[in-house]
């Protein structure tokens, strides 16, 4: 019986992915590499040391740190997000069934807690959850599952009692391998890709969220 909800963030809760390619895009040209947004889109659901890492292993910049360039993208992140982001439609939706339903809710996303934090402020969505966790604290980010399952412990839930939430590729591979159900609510354009074949359930928004997506 499922006793806790983990929400993914970005591209779940907030269409933050679009502000992500544009802060990486326009962060990386100042240090001299042309990414394009399918570029972008390889990295969906990693860290942001983990995307630095990426490219300066395969186009290696001098002069400025790999810490300098991941401050500069979240901080783009950040001032594009308290801008110009919106919820998703069914957010809010979502998140009270679950508190009306008694479950447990949390927040388990690669992003840094400060940009999680922000978005949970700008939607005010502060009391609506019981924990906020950052892959940030993990040893290795998703789609290796310890975000999902520390997540879980902290909840003081068993993984095979969560319900994992996800938009992301990665983010799907991590919930099933924490063993959790895992939901997939993908972009419009990616809904009917074969690679969702292993969630336990493929939505198209959250606002379908019932009772169904419990059992």
């Amino acid at each position: 019986m499922i006793q806790a909800v983990i929400f993914d963030m970005d591209g779940l809760l907030v269409d933050s992915e679009p502000f992500w390619r544009k802060a990486e895009i326009k962060a990386f040209s100042e240090v001299g590499i042309s990414l394009t947004e399918n570029d972008c889109r390889e990295t969906m659901g990693y860290r942001l040391n983990e995307v630095v890492e990426l490219w300066h292993n395969r186009h290696p910049w001098k002069g400025t740190s790999r810490a300098d360039v991941e401050s500069r993208i979240l901080s783009l992140v950040s001032q594009y997000i308290l801008a110009e982001a919106e919820p998703l439609p069914g957010v809010h939706h979502a998140i009270d069934f679950c508190r009306n339903a008694g479950l447990k809710t949390a927040i388990a996303s690669s992003s840094p807690m400060m940009l999680i934090e922000r978005v949970v402020e700008k939607f005010q969505l502060q009391d609506h959850f019981n924990l906020l966790h950052s892959a940030q604290f993990e040893k290795f980010g998703k789609p290796h599952p310890d975000v999902f399952i520390n997540t879980a412990i902290k909840l003081g839930v068993k993984p095979e009692a969560c319900m994992v939430i996800e938009d992301s590729f990665h983010g799907m591979v991590a919930g099933l391998a924490a063993k959790m159900k895992t939901v997939v609510v993908p972009a419009a354009d990616d809904y009917n890709h074969k690679k969702w074949g292993a969630a336990s359930l493929v939505a198209k928004r959250l606002s379908e969220f019932d009772k169904s997506w419990l059992r």
